[in-house]
């Protein structure tokens, strides 16, 4: 496997070169499992995420995001410029991913949900925790629009999870917390695990390995969803929590869940910019070039059963722009 992903790599790039150059990629990740989730067997596990890291570290400049911004602005960025980032801010990115990207000497940069930080637990954690832990082999959701379903195996399950998760997503806050408290009530279950998020010291822990650490806001929140005064404070608080943890100025922003016009718009992009942030991610396809507005930068996961499938569609996201990056949201 190893071979035949060093010699679609090559091919790819001796393509790419000549037609997309200067171009940055930067990939998504959220978790990296200790070892394979039964439940989402696609998601990376330690042995998966080091072979990609491996790749990664040959085939790639890698950079962290304030670098790359540094070159976008410039009009210089190196060759097979990529920076790596992880939403959220999970436990594993400390204990499974760390270690990793510092075997092969990679930075990464981090973006943090502040409110989760110390034992907190998101909200589509908590559905999925609901239906991995719940003993019920048959759930009635018809109050969340979806009848009965059978929770009798992994697949089924995470079926349930899929069909649930954008029914909660683009609710309050409040909405949120209520859809899943009636939903632990119906899975019958007391408690839910509270070691999923980083803690405090991880976060220090991340800074004094020399990554890179960035706003996510506090609660995650859909910002579309909130007024502007609501959405400013989302992002300047949890800014402000990471500086006091890191000692240094967080200046990198991750917009949540990041849709171009459905999950931000160009007032929260001025947000960013007025509270200090020099750039902000979304999760909108593509690779940027130089001149792109640096505002709603694009980033790409790849998907795929082996490596040199997941390694190909990264590069061949190398020649995709996506959405229109090159007319600025905010002015520079």
């Amino acid at each position: 496997m190893e071979s035949l992903t060093a010699t679609l790599t090559k091919t790819a790039f001796g393509t790419l070169n000549m037609i997309v150059p200067n171009r940055l990629s930067i990939l998504i990740f959220h978790r990296v499992h200790a070892s394979a989730d039964s439940i989402f067997p696609s998601e990376p596990d330690a042995r998966g995420f080091d072979h990609m890291m491996r790749f990664v570290a040959k085939s790639f400049n890698v950079i962290s995001l304030g670098e790359a911004v540094a070159g976008l602005a410039a009009g210089r960025l190196p060759s097979r410029a990529l920076v790596i980032t992880f939403d959220d801010g999970y436990a594993d990115n400390a204990e499974v991913a760390l270690p990793i990207l510092r075997r092969y000497g990679l930075v990464a940069t981090f973006f943090i949900s502040t409110g989760f930080l110390d034992g907190g637990r998101m909200w589509n954690d908590s559905v999925i925790e609901c239906l991995r832990n719940t003993r019920k082999t048959d759930l009635d959701l018809e109050e969340f629009g979806l009848g009965r379903v059978t929770l009798n195996d992994a697949g089924a399950r995470r079926h349930a999870i899929e069909a649930l998760l954008p029914r909660i997503k683009y609710l309050t806050l409040a909405g949120r917390q209520e859809a899943i408290a009636r939903l632990q009530g119906l899975c019958n279950l007391s408690t839910l695990p509270t070691d999923l998020m980083m803690r405090t010291d991880q976060v220090r822990e991340l800074h004094a390995a020399g990554m890179e650490c960035g706003g996510h806001t506090v609660n995650h929140p859909i910002l579309q969803s909130l007024s502007l005064n609501d959405a400013r404070d989302e992002i300047d608080q949890g800014k402000r929590h990471l500086e006091s943890i890191v000692d240094a100025p967080i200046d990198v922003f991750a917009y949540p869940n990041g849709k171009p016009d459905q999950d931000y718009s160009a007032e929260h992009a001025r947000l960013v910019k007025d509270l200090g942030f020099r750039c902000a991610v979304t999760t909108a396809k593509g690779a940027a070039q130089p001149g792109d507005d640096l505002f709603q930068i694009p980033r790409y996961s790849p998907w795929g059963n082996s490596l040199a499938v997941w390694a190909t569609r990264l590069l061949m996201n190398q020649a995709q722009r996506g959405f229109d990056l090159a007319t600025p949201l905010v002015s520079t």
